[in-house]
């Protein structure tokens, strides 16, 4: 239970979390959790409900003047752990992945999103896996699905930096520049919530016009059946 109030606090109250570990952990060793999150997040399939954006964005607003973080350093740990963990990711699936596909033990990897998937890499290619940096779930998967065929490392790599840099400047530094502004402060509930709903929205935008094609194919084929 412990484990799930954790997760759920951290899905709630990035900013909380954050402040609670810069008490107890001290200003250097609150980098570590910082790192683990991200990298969890995008290095093991199994784990893609992790806060990735919102917390990302805390970190941000700490990393201001005298926040407790210091913005060079934040962004040098979020780098590393993303494109570190879509690494791992990707080579987790180059040994592990059909195997853990036909388990069936990761739910998320629905084949609906896995069809999705291939869809983007069908149409983006080496653009999949920076776009789906910005969209959950699909971010944690993407670099997996790489990993099973769709790409070669060196390609791979070269778009997972890219991928990395982008999406983590773009929510630390907005968090950063913006973090300090009273409405900000005085909304930062409202406003991470927000940042998980645009983020999530693709992903629910998807699901929604998957499970209206599948509605309409199973019309089409019971009418042709009558």
């Amino acid at each position: 239970m412990e484990i799930i109030d954790f997760f759920v606090n951290l899905l709630s109250d990035p900013r909380g979390a954050i402040a609670g570990w810069i008490i107890t952990l001290g200003p250097v060793m609150v980098y570590t959790p910082l790192w683990l999150i991200v990298f969890v997040e995008t290095g093991l399939v199994f784990f893609p409900f992790l806060p990735g954006d919102s917390l990302l964005f805390a970190a941000g607003v700490f990393s201001a003047d005298g926040g407790g973080l210091n913005v060079v350093a934040t962004l040098l740990v979020f780098y590393t752990a993303a494109i570190l963990g879509n690494t791992s990711n990707y080579w987790i699936a180059r040994f592990f992945g059909k195997r853990i596909i036909d388990s069936g033990k990761v739910k998320a990897l629905t084949p609906e999103r896995m069809a999705k998937l291939d869809h983007f890499f069908e149409k983006y290619g080496g653009l999949t896996i920076v776009i789906t940096r910005f969209m959950p779930f699909f971010r944690t998967f993407a670099p997996f699905i790489a990993g099973t065929g769709h790409m070669n490392f060196g390609k791979f790599t070269l778009f997972n930096c890219i991928g990395g840099i982008a999406w983590v400047s773009l929510f630390v530094l907005v968090g950063y520049f913006f973090g300090g502004v009273p409405f900000v402060q005085e909304h930062f509930e409202v406003i991470v919530l927000g940042i998980v709903a645009v983020s999530v929205a693709p992903a629910i935008i998807g699901a929604v016009k998957a499970a209206l094609s599948t509605r309409k194919k199973k019309a089409s084929a019971a009418q042709d059946a009558e």
